[in-house]
């Protein structure tokens, strides 16, 4: 996860929806101060650039460093977009 909220209200959001299973701790990333592309490059140099990275998110900021690592995007701005980026996921679409 790459937020744009500072790490511990990040972390206690995490908590209080209960997404502590789905974001484990060493996964959450702030760019309060780096910014989304360096939080990238880092993600980048932990995992490795054998994986496919997919790139959520309702904003430019996140489209355009998604493009800058010829990472995938999709925008959710509804529930349906959550839905079909479940089913592209379970058919290996992205």
């Amino acid at each position: 996860m790459v937020t744009t909220t500072q790490l511990i209200p990040a972390l206690a959001k995490v908590l209080l929806y209960s997404l502590g299973s789905v974001f484990p701790i060493e996964n959450i990333y702030s760019a309060t101060k780096i910014g989304k592309e360096s939080c990238f490059e880092r993600i980048v140099s932990r995992f490795g650039t054998n994986i496919t990275y997919v790139v959520i998110g309702d904003g430019r900021d996140e489209e355009h460093a998604a493009s800058q690592h010829n990472m995938p995007f999709w925008r959710i701005s509804s529930h349906s977009d959550l839905l079909a980026l479940h089913q592209a996921l379970e058919y290996e679409y992205l």
